[in-house]
């Protein structure tokens, strides 16, 4: 858990520990597979063009090297799959999310950050994306991948939370961003604000964006669509449960993040490459988040963010 208001030696320290297993993946197709430096910057300039200078900065950081820069553009990158459960909570409004991966995979640090003259916090993934966050102006976001094998032409889909989370103030704003901003692969995004607006956005390359108010999203969107992956994960039934929840099952935020430390919400098969490394709730009033595993706990808030290693163990 670190704090670095513009981007420097703590983010570039933290880049270098991550980097070999990031240029793996980002080669595993080979180099010719990925597009090229001018594609990639005239991606983001054609639909993120207020991230260039930052991305210039970080590029900088990193050497200003070819694959470096194609890298952390994150256009059109190597697929890659998650897991992940979510839920809105009404009164108070809240975001809660379990976040499934393997523990081998996963940054780990959450960034205070204020890049971008808002300060953000959010759960730090391909270097400069978001897996979930809140900003300064109580928006929080979080992503679930939409259970599709179809990779299309645009952006790693933590990119966009990230553009999401420097400069969307309301979930209105977030959904014309979310809804105009190309991402490669499927996704489920689920967005709330300050004054509990909700929404839930069924992203996927080649389909028109859809616009939900669902207080639910686990691994599909609607149908089923990849059937071994959908067994796999128990998005059915992870979906059901939270359902359950909500419709009178829980009748408390708290009760709720305890669901979701339980299965079927919550999965212990590490051993497969694959369990829920952390449960996060939102609450955007506060500007805060509490991170949850079945035996810690950690409150972080954007106002008193405190620097701090949280040791766990996946087994």
């Amino acid at each position: 858990m670190v704090r670095e208001d513009a981007p420097g030696a703590r983010w570039q320290s933290l880049v270098e520990w991550a980097w070999p297993a990031y240029l793996a993946w980002f080669l595993r197709e080979g180099e010719a597979a990925r597009p090229s430096y001018l594609e990639c910057r005239a991606a983001l300039k054609r639909h993120m063009p207020e991230l260039l200078d930052t991305y210039d900065r970080l590029v900088a950081l990193l050497g200003g090297g070819d694959v470096a820069a194609r890298l952390l553009s994150l256009y059109r990158p190597t697929p890659y799959l998650t897991g992940c459960s979510q839920a809105v909570w009404r009164d108070p409004p809240a975001l809660v999310r379990n976040y499934d991966y393997s523990p081998h995979l996963c940054e780990g640090s959450l960034l205070r950050t204020e890049w971008h003259g808002r300060p953000v916090m959010a759960m730090s993934d391909c270097l400069w994306g978001a897996l979930d966050g809140v900003n300064g102006d109580g928006l929080c976001v979080a992503l679930a991948f939409g259970g599709s094998k179809a990779v299309g032409d645009g952006f790693g889909i933590p990119l966009a939370l990230r553009y999401v989370l420097e400069f969307c103030s309301t979930t209105k704003e977030a959904v014309k961003a979310l809804t105009r901003i190309p991402v490669h692969m499927a996704y489920n995004v689920t967005v709330v604000d300050e004054k509990g607006r909700h929404a839930t956005i069924r992203l996927a390359p080649g389909r028109t964006p859809e616009v939900t108010d669902r207080l639910v999203a686990t691994n599909h969107q609607g149908e089923i669509r990849w059937a071994e992956h959908a067994a796999l994960t128990r998005t059915e039934e992870r979906e059901a449960a939270l359902e359950a929840c909500l419709g009178g099952g829980v009748r408390s935020l708290a009760a709720l993040v305890d669901a979701f430390l339980s299965p079927p919400i919550y999965s212990s098969a590490f051993r497969r490459g694959w369990g829920t490394l952390y449960t996060a709730s939102y609450i955007p009033a506060a500007r805060s988040a509490t991170f949850a595993w079945p035996h810690a706990r950690v409150v972080q808030a954007l106002d008193h963010f405190v620097e701090r290693d949280v040791p766990v163990v996946y087994s």
